[in-house]
């Protein structure tokens, strides 16, 4: 796969912290509709490389390129605003706004929120409103969290709170999405529904997906390729069958006699 079909090319990462380096040399590109897995044991750096591509870290070493565009150096805000968005391991909503406030607060970058058009309710600012009511009915109905539109959030269970933060996420129209432990905390049933979910995002609306995952059946039903990191270091690439029985892989789940 060349450089120039990537959607993402991360390429030589590096993240100290004073004496700790957590991620050691990570390389990978993502392609376009493409559901690209990082895994490995608690501690391996997953999390930290996804810190670095989203901007909450800015990385010690190495380089991350969206598009064209070196994205290493900008802000998270900055970053979600070129078309790369996350969620969390922990879910992260406005536990005390209803559903539908919480996708319409998603938006704010996107609603005409100049003072005067909002004092005067001017007809820009009327239609941007009534743009994001639109935007937020069509994720509710894309998840079926329609009937739970004007319940709180916090109130929601958790299977349903996850479903929350990805239509937070996909109403912002993202190139891509990185998932964080999507899996944590769902029923089979709800994995099943999680794993058809990234399915039709990646086919219907062409979203490349980057996740961190434990569950390691999701994984392999689900991902094209398969980074494995191990003390920050990657120590296999590749389709997630050959992955699976790489001697590497093996030790480093489950050890040495």
């Amino acid at each position: 796969m060349s450089p120039a079909q990537s959607v993402l090319r991360v390429e030589a990462l590096n993240m100290r912290f004073g004496g700790l380096t957590a991620v050691d040399g990570i390389s990978f590109a993502l392609q376009t509709n493409e559901v690209f897995a990082i895994i490995g044991p608690n501690g391996a750096g997953k999390t930290t490389v996804f810190n670095c591509i989203s901007g909450f870290y800015s990385p010690t070493g190495g380089s991350i390129h969206l598009g064209n565009e070196a994205i290493h150096r900008l802000s998270s805000h900055q970053v979600a605003q070129r078309g790369l968005v996350r969620t969390f391991q922990n879910v992260r909503l406005f536990k005390r706004l209803t559903v539908l406030e919480n996708l319409l607060v998603a938006q704010h970058t996107r609603i005409n929120t100049n003072l005067f058009a909002g004092l005067f309710k001017t007809p820009a600012y009327r239609r941007s409103e009534a743009e994001a009511l639109d935007r937020a009915a069509h994720w509710l109905d894309y998840l079926d969290l329609r009937e739970y539109a004007n319940r709180e959030a916090g109130n929601l269970a958790y299977g349903l709170q996850r479903r929350l933060e990805i239509a937070r996420c996909m109403i912002t129209q993202p190139k891509i999405l990185l998932l964080d432990e999507p899996a944590a905390g769902l029923n089979p049933q709800e994995k099943r529904d999680l794993q058809q979910l990234i399915d039709q995002l990646r086919h219907e609306l062409n979203v490349s997906v980057l996740l961190i995952e434990h569950d390691m059946s999701l994984v392999m039903g689900i991902s094209d390729r398969v980074l494995v990191m191990e003390y920050g270091k990657p120590i296999a690439l590749g389709l997630p069958e050959a992955v699976q029985q790489d001697p590497a892989v093996i030790k480093a789940y489950l050890g040495e006699e």
